[in-house]
């Protein structure tokens, strides 16, 4: 696995049972986890008896030995969908920057990433933004960031762009790097979505100035386009819960070309 940094391996490690009894950080994650498994149980970071119930549950149908304390195999089982999109891609000599992004991103989408325990919060949250979570840290930008990061260190190639967790600075560091595009040369046909490579990143905007959402777009046809985006859900918010795969009108979006 790639070397990520200390945020994303502490979401991963696992250095002691974790039991009824236990509070703190350890019984929160074990709540998080168990209600992105859909064992939901309230997340206050007391291991108590609703917890435990919880765990023996999801030991019983992950086949382990079900115990109600979490062991490395529970926890290993329980944050599986976070270490399988972090796992390493198999590519091709001739992958392109883009190729491997539209890879990475839909290794992310196919584990589901979710908010848990409040708003912009949890454990994919985190990882998406540097350690950190709470209503004030949307995240569409940071899972761009992330998986454009992830993508790079398959290659072994620099960043088109440094990244950030705002939409306003990925759209500022695109026109420093001569890689922004106004969605109106797309919509009037002059750059063909062809040319544009396996994928881009799109950015919403709400003035000339300010963008409000982004994602990933790909497989663009005349005024249409497919997205990998997070911090969304099914009616495209831009403070969503999770991350998903929809289909956007290039009608009030830019793009970042790679």
């Amino acid at each position: 696995m790639p070397e990520y940094p200390s945020y994303v391996t502490k979401e991963l490690l696992f250095d002691t049972v974790i039991k009824k009894g236990d509070t703190g950080a350890k019984a929160r994650r074990v709540q998080e986890w168990l209600s992105i498994h859909s064992f939901a149980t309230v997340i206050d970071s007391i291991f108590g008896d609703a917890t435990e119930k919880c765990v023996k549950d999801f030991q019983q149908t992950k086949g382990i030995q079900v115990t109600g304390n979490v062991n490395q195999q529970t926890w290993d089982a329980l944050v599986g969908p976070l270490s399988k999109a972090l796992q390493p891609i198999n590519l091709s000599a001739n992958t392109s920057l883009a190729g491997a992004i539209l890879l990475v991103a839909k290794q992310h989408l196919a584990q589901r990433p979710i908010e848990v325990g409040g708003d912009n919060s949890g454990p994919w949250v985190r990882v998406y933004v540097g350690g950190n979570q709470g209503p004030e840290w949307r995240w569409c930008a940071g899972f761009v960031t992330f998986v454009m990061k992830q993508a790079c260190m398959l290659l072994d190639c620099p960043m088109p762009i440094p990244g950030s967790y705002s939409c306003d600075s990925l759209a500022y560091q695109a026109k420093q790097a001569g890689l922004f595009i106004k969605g109106a040369q797309i919509v009037n046909g002059n750059i063909p979505w062809p040319t544009l490579g396996a994928a881009q990143i799109f950015l919403v905007r709400k003035t000339s100035t300010d963008w409000v959402h982004t994602g990933f777009s790909f497989e663009g046809s005349g005024q249409v386009f497919s997205t990998i985006e997070g911090n969304t859900n099914d009616d495209g918010s831009n403070n969503g819960y999770e991350v998903c795969k929809r289909t956007r009108s290039t009608l009030g979006k830019d793009f970042i070309h790679f």
